[in-house]
């Protein structure tokens, strides 16, 4: 059980995605994604071409 004033490891996590989406907005978040989704796809292809 975490101590009195300290955050749990989820806690942290959701403090940090908040400051990020207040400091960077929406955008940010969905061009990170598209880059995620495209470099899975790239590897992806690059394992069935083997």
């Amino acid at each position: 059980m975490p101590r009195k004033g300290r955050l749990s490891v989820a806690q942290a996590g959701k403090k940090g995605g908040l400051a990020v989406k207040k400091k960077y907005g929406r955008p940010f978040y969905q061009e990170i994604g598209q880059k995620g989704g495209q470099k899975v796809s790239q590897l992806i292809k690059k394992a069935k071409q083997m």
